[in-house]
């Protein structure tokens, strides 16, 4: 185990952007979290290894649609649910995980280790971000037997009140009802949910994605520090490629082909760069070109800005920004088993009128 500090929180932003895919939470929202955790106390960071064989671990997230205009998130919300969580759970919770690397969404579960002493767990739902909760619940959602508990907390206090909801069923009608309660209550609330085993993690999840987010950022930070001033966005691209192992598939201004429309919970539309299309659901789902489809979740697909090599989340994205376009093969990175489920993919090609299915890996790669 290991104690996270303020450089980890800083590159936790970094590192986490890029596997944002435009989503992941709010790049300020990651500085606030991550400050605030490796302030007020000491979160710790362990391996899978590092806990007892019979522990239990929840999941800690925040569930809605980045451009949502009045979203609010308190920090003390993510602690609440947590604290809430463990009061109803029949099982102690000796760890918690995040659904999935982000601009803020890498930092999840810090404030409740700061505050409560659960330590971290070096694994994620998905190495990426993703649109449903459904993608980043570890094949939970067809465990025969399996009754998910979720809570929410939060909400826009000056719009609706602090809100607090405990629910108890499937994880696709828990995951439906968060989805419109983060409507209902400004956009955005924060989710303690869905306890299991360790060894169902170990099976499941994503393993060392926090590890691998800091050590991107670490490597971004450091290509940039090195750099001179026009050519430090080249220097952070390649130091992406490098770390993650992407590729260039395209650059130039970046336009909008479909404009973002913010219904249901999330963020819709398409970006054009260069003669790519890049149409998301929150986050950068594909990338096509000429009809053809060039990656798909869940590959990991980045925006960077081609000044200085920091990703470009959806909500910040501009027509006429100077971008460039990499994709990293889903196989070659800790893969977990929601990220092909096809119950949760297949609710993407509903939510998108577009096909995933088809285009998923066969294979597991690292993460098995």
């Amino acid at each position: 185990m290991r104690e996270l500090n303020a450089d980890d929180a800083r590159r936790g932003v970094l590192g986490g952007g890029v596997f944002a895919c435009g989503g992941g939470g709010w790049r300020r929202h990651g500085e606030l979290m991550g400050h605030l955790a490796t302030s007020v106390g000491r979160p710790i960071l362990a391996t899978v290894d590092e806990l007892p064989a019979d522990a239990w671990v929840a999941t800690v997230t925040a569930i809605g649609a980045p451009a949502a205009k009045n979203w609010e998130i308190r920090p003390v919300d993510y602690v609440h649910a947590l604290q809430k969580l463990i009061d109803v759970c029949e099982h102690p919770i000796a760890a918690v995980m995040t659904a999935q690397n982000g601009y803020s969404t890498t930092h999840n579960g810090w404030m409740q280790s700061a505050v409560l002493g659960v330590p971290v767990l070096d694994a994620a739902g998905d190495i990426r971000a993703h649109p449903t909760g459904k993608l980043g619940s570890m094949s939970l959602t067809s465990r025969l037997g399996y009754v998910s508990t979720q809570v929410v907390s939060g909400g826009n206090r000056e719009l609706h009140g602090h809100f607090l909801s405990v629910n108890q069923g499937s994880v696709q009608t828990c995951d439906d009802v968060l989805r419109d309660i983060s409507v209902r209550t400004g956009g955005f609330i924060a989710s303690a949910r869905n306890p299991v085993e360790l060894s169902w993690v170990k099976q499941h999840a994503a393993l060392g994605a926090i590890s691998l987010a800091l050590d991107l950022g670490h490597a971004m930070e450091s290509a940039a520090e090195k750099a001179s001033n026009g050519a430090r966005g080249e220097a952070v691209v390649q130091a992406v490629c490098d770390t993650i192992g992407a590729r260039e598939v395209s650059r130039g201004p970046l336009h909008h082909e479909v404009e973002l429309v913010t219904k249901g919970g999330w963020d819709h539309g398409t970006f054009r760069i260069g003669d790519c299309t890049v149409p998301y659901l929150n986050e950068y789902m594909a990338v096509e070109r000429d009809g053809e489809r060039v990656a798909s979740y869940p590959d990991t697909i980045v925006v960077l800005r081609a000044e200085d090599g920091f990703p470009v989340a959806v909500e910040e994205a501009r027509a006429g920004m100077d971008v460039v376009l990499l994709v990293a093969d889903s196989t070659t990175l800790p893969l977990s088993t929601s990220a092909v489920d096809p119950v949760a993919v297949g609710e993407c090609e509903e939510l998108m009128g577009m096909e995933f299915l088809r285009h998923l890996p066969t294979e597991r790669g690292v993460a098995a």
